[in-house]
């Protein structure tokens, strides 16, 4: 992999690497891309991965190599501390809790030793906080140079940095949102780079259609209503009646939030959980179109009252551009998508998103590709199951990119098995779930914890959960059982390591967990992870295939499906001496034509065919852990 990286930035040619489990790929760029000694710009999918490779990774290697390479670290904005809208905070606003203003103490505190201003370094600081949008700015708050503080501004000290860095490191958010809106760190970093590494590449395509879009988030309306208050009462008060505009900007933006979730969000008052609508039924029920009018007629009279104020101070200009784009956005989604685009609504409990964007990011990618000559380089575990890596290179325009498959190096079939249970309940019979969790705490039970349980939805994660404690009830096993969304990430997965846990997740623990040794020796997944059907991106890949004449079935939902899979499976084997059982619920996988294409596409472990084999090998398991 370290030859074909170090022959793409000779060539400045691109090159997509599937690197298996163990490969060790970072170094396998790293190393290329440091000795060759060439500016270079290194996207990963997370800000974890970000410092990772930033304060463990490069500095190992800079160090190893003996070269003298400047690195730097850019992260997006909400990331770093804003000086300026942190004096602000604190007379503007009124907290709901006293974590609120502990936690707001602290930053203060902070604040006068940081040197980087990355919020990062505040260990124990929840990233849900309410407290970090007041102390952190947007592309649409950022006063920019006519900021009082802006000669001490963290991002702007950031961004000094890395254009005069050798090797930079970025996030493929930041490098989507940059790419869409032309300005600020990544958009003049890349013309300047002779090397462009993306790690974790099979992420991109998925963020990249949501920031090379068109998006209305109902956040930005509260965001706008709470800065209009503030700025008004602080230094034009008695110039407007500031606190009733912003409220009458909170009710519009709850108002499109209800008209976006239909008639059950307006039953219930807000709706459930998170959801993706499709547009077409959003539109069928006709409630959206005058909500945004509505909306939209208070931004213009928000832009005609800030109008005369903006000599005041360029918090006011930045109020009066933010409404005006708010509306802009209004009118745009009252209106037919553009063509080659898709629209949908993603709908959380606190708001609603209104997007439109490409199928995939194979335009402008191509567009960037084609603009300066520079090496290319993406890798990833997962990025298909066939030698042209399809899965990833289709969508992101890669097709012409040299393809290079990197298998692990560990001895799968000497230390793991695959077991699909041939009797069990079809997965869309109603009692699945529960079927999943009583044969979870079989597995836990025999392994004493160490079990990891993955579901392909959040109902079936809370189903399987209630189950698995029962039978481990019934069993007489006294295991803790752990439920994503109980505990912060973080602290789960800390407690999971100790031992005597069986751990319950969905969505976000089927990649990036990383327990290796024998803290983590089993893993169950509840059902082949096809993507929903009614998702609006596969409604419109789908209808695209089939007009290609293409067979959508397989080329989208079992292309999908192999990736997924592939990526919880890799939760179980993480170093060479590690040992275990994956167990996947899904009969499909034994009678379905499509089944012997998911199993080729898992790692080479050893089949088993019977239930009492799949407990034995546990029980080894645990006695070779004792």
């Amino acid at each position: 992999m370290a030859g074909a990286v170090a022959q793409a930035i000779e060539d400045r040619s691109t090159l997509v690497v599937e690197a298996g489990t163990g490969v060790g790929k970072t170094f396998a760029y790293l190393v290329p891309v440091l000795l060759a000694g060439r500016r270079a710009l290194v996207s990963t999918a997370t800000k974890n991965l970000q410092d990772q490779l930033f304060y463990r990774d490069l500095p190992r290697l800079t160090e190893s190599l003996g070269v003298p390479v400047s690195t730097a670290l850019l992260k997006g904005r909400s990331s770093y501390l804003c000086p300026y809208r942190m004096e602000r905070a604190r007379t503007e606003a009124s907290f709901a809790d006293r974590m609120a203003i502990r936690a707001l103490s602290r930053i203060e505190t902070w604040a006068q030793s940081t040197v980087t201003g990355d919020l990062s370094e505040l260990e124990g600081l929840d990233e849900r906080s309410e407290v970090i949008p007041l102390v952190t700015s947007t592309r649409e708050n950022c006063l920019g140079s006519e900021c009082p503080k802006f000669a001490v501004c963290p991002v702007m000290k950031a961004r000094r940095e890395a254009m005069a860095a050798g090797v930079v490191v970025v996030n493929h958010h930041l490098f989507f949102a940059d790419m869409a809106l032309r300005e600020g760190g990544v958009a003049e970093l890349l013309p300047s780079v002779d090397v462009a590494v993306f790690d974790e590449a099979h992420q991109m395509v998925d963020i990249g259609v949501q920031f090379l879009g068109q998006t209305l988030a109902t956040g930005q309306a509260i965001d706008l209503a709470r800065d209009l208050v503030g700025a008004g009462l602080q230094q034009a008060r008695g110039l407007a009646p500031w606190t009733e505009l912003a409220a009458r900007m909170e009710l519009l933006a709850r108002e499109v939030r209800l008209a976006a979730g239909g008639p059950r969000a307006h039953a219930t008052g807000g709706g459930t959980g998170s959801t993706r609508r499709p547009w077409d039924q959003v539109e069928a029920e006709g409630l959206l179109p005058e909500a945004l009018a509505a909306l939209a007629s208070h931004c213009a009279q928000l832009v005609e009252t800030l109008e005369p104020l903006q000599e005041i101070g360029p918090d006011f200009t930045k109020l009066r551009g933010r409404a005006d784009a708010l509306r802009s956005l209004c009118v745009r989604f009252q209106g037919g998508a553009a063509e080659g685009q898709v629209r949908w609504v993603d709908l959380t409990t606190h708001q609603a998103r209104l997007v439109e964007s490409p199928l995939d990011i194979g335009g402008p990618l191509s567009v960037q590709r084609e603009a300066v000559p520079r090496a290319w380089i993406f890798t990833s575990a997962t990025l298909g199951d066939d030698a042209a890596l399809t899965w990833f290179s289709e969508p992101a325009g890669l097709e012409d990119a040299r393809k290079l498959r990197v298998d692990s190096p560990f001895d799968y079939e000497a230390n793991s098995c695959v077991y699909v249970p041939p009797r069990f309940a079809a997965p869309a019979d109603a009692h699945h779930a529960e079927s999943v969790g009583r044969a979870a705490a079989h597995c836990a039970a025999a392994l004493r914890g160490r079990t990891f349980v993955l579901t392909t939805t959040l109902r079936a994660m809370r189903s399987a959960a209630d189950a698995l404690q029962a039978e481990l009830t019934k069993l007489g096993a006294s295991l803790e059982i752990l439920v994503q969304g109980t505990l912060p990430k973080r602290a789960m997965l800390e407690r999971f390591a100790r031992g005597g846990c069986v751990l319950v997740g969905s969505q976000s623990f089927w990649e990036g967990i990383d327990v290796p040794g024998d803290a983590l020796q089993c893993v169950l997944i509840d059902k082949l992870p096809f993507p929903p059907p009614n998702d609006p991106l596969i409604e419109a890949r789908v209808k695209r295939l089939q007009a290609q004449g293409r067979d959508a079935f397989n080329d989208c939902f079992v292309a999908e499906a192999a990736v997924s899979l592939k990526q919880g499976a890799g939760r179980l084997i993480r170093t060479v001496s590690d040992r275990g059982l994956l167990v996947i619920c899904d009969s499909r996988l034994r009678t379905a034509r499509y089944g012997g294409r998911l199993l080729a596409a898992l790692p080479p472990m050893r089949q088993l065919d019977d239930g009492g084999q799949a407990l034995d090998f546990l029980r080894t398991l645990a006695l070779s852990h004792d």
